[in-house]
């Protein structure tokens, strides 16, 4: 069960749904309509539909009243919550009444503003009692957790991606077909455009990564709430070098026309860009936030969060210097095949949930 239906989280929900659906299992989605549900649909997989915001609201009491109803009727052995809003929906429409596992896929209070991270965090202290097993994406997920005050059993489950579909691919070949510059140095950012992917971060400290190699290219790929506010107020927004592609659903071959991956974000639970990026044998130039440092290891540079200047500094030096983004390509590909291929994200899920759904299991 999820709310979002996009990005990452979707990514990983039919990941694993697809994964379970291959070992026999029974599975269900539960979600409301959009991306996951169509792909889901498509891979043969019982959709569930549940009509629900993404955020927290007066809607939530009539969200949840429908969430129980739905739950009852399927009467799931075991229900695998994923991210905050489906955490919040899900423990209270089910109090522990069936097992349950959360997997926040960034914690709540890590995004919240103000006030609400201090309510945020007691929620989830209190809703550990209805979670029989936490699941975290990173280390620094489950410290997270563990410094607020959530004491639940939990694993941390590294995301992963499939290597055989993400590969190392010619990047003029790429270009080409994206109709990009095809010897220009070329950065490349995909993600949500959103506060907490941190793009705004990115165009800040672009004039800077010019200053070093005038003649780079940016990309940012994704749509989201602040797509126009920054595409018509951020200064750098209407460089010549700077190109707004939009959504896009082939973005394997955004990351095979890159020099250099790019992920600003102000937080992360484990994000599934770097890996994806990796996977295609690309360098990656993050903020060392949530699951960063765990991912990416020595296959690109990993800044001080919210530092520009340095975030700058490590994009420009891979685009000037070609040799050096291939050596940390072709490790970044050794290393997700070695460590987050979704054949063994998938093989530790199926572990706990049969532990759940039988206790003997566990014995």
């Amino acid at each position: 069960m999820t709310q979002p239906v996009t990005a990452g989280v979707a990514k990983v929900v039919l990941q694993l749904a697809t994964g379970q659906r291959d070992r026999g299992w029974s599975v269900s989605v539960v979600c409301p309509a959009g991306w996951l549900a169509d792909q889901a649909r498509e891979s043969g997989i019982d959709v569930n539909p549940w009509q629900a915001t993404r955020g927290p609201g007066p809607a939530s009491m009539g969200e949840v009243t429908r969430l129980r109803g739905l739950l009852a009727r399927l009467a799931p052995d075991v229900v695998h919550l994923h991210s905050s809003k489906a955490g919040l929906a899900g423990r209270l429409a089910l109090r522990g009444d069936r097992p349950t596992i959360f997997q926040p896929h960034l914690w709540s209070f890590q995004s919240a503003p103000g006030p609400l991270r201090d309510a945020a965090a007691a929620w989830e202290r209190f809703a550990a009692r209805w979670t029989h097993q936490l699941v975290c994406v990173s280390d620094d997920e489950l410290a997270a957790g563990r410094a607020v005050g959530v004491t639940t059993a939990a694993e941390v489950v590294c995301n992963g991606v499939d290597t055989d579909r993400l590969r190392p691919v010619d990047r003029s070949a790429a270009r080409r077909g994206l109709g990009l510059a095809e010897h220009a140095p070329t950065a490349v950012c995909v993600g949500r455009l959103a506060a907490q992917k941190g793009q705004d971060q990115l165009l800040s400290a672009w004039p800077a990564v010019l200053a070093e190699v005038p003649a780079a290219r940016l990309v940012l790929v994704g749509d989201g709430p602040l797509a126009d506010r920054w595409r018509t107020t951020h200064p750098v927004a209407a460089l010549a070098s700077v190109r707004w592609w939009g959504h896009s659903d082939a973005v394997a071959e955004h990351y095979a026309a890159a020099d250099v991956v790019v992920l600003p974000s102000r937080a992360e639970g484990m994000a599934l860009v770097p890996l994806e990026a990796m996977a295609c044998a690309r360098p990656v130039v993050a903020f060392d936030v949530g699951g960063v440092r765990q991912s990416v290891g020595g296959a690109g540079a990993v800044v001080p969060a919210g530092d520009g200047a340095a975030l700058a500094r490590a994009i420009a030096a891979r685009l000037a210097d070609p040799a050096l983004a291939a050596r940390e390509g072709l490790l970044g590909r050794r290393r997700v095949e070695d460590l987050f291929g979704s054949d063994r994200v998938h093989e530790r899920i199926a572990t706990l949930v049969e532990k759940l759904a039988d206790p003997e299991v566990a014995r």
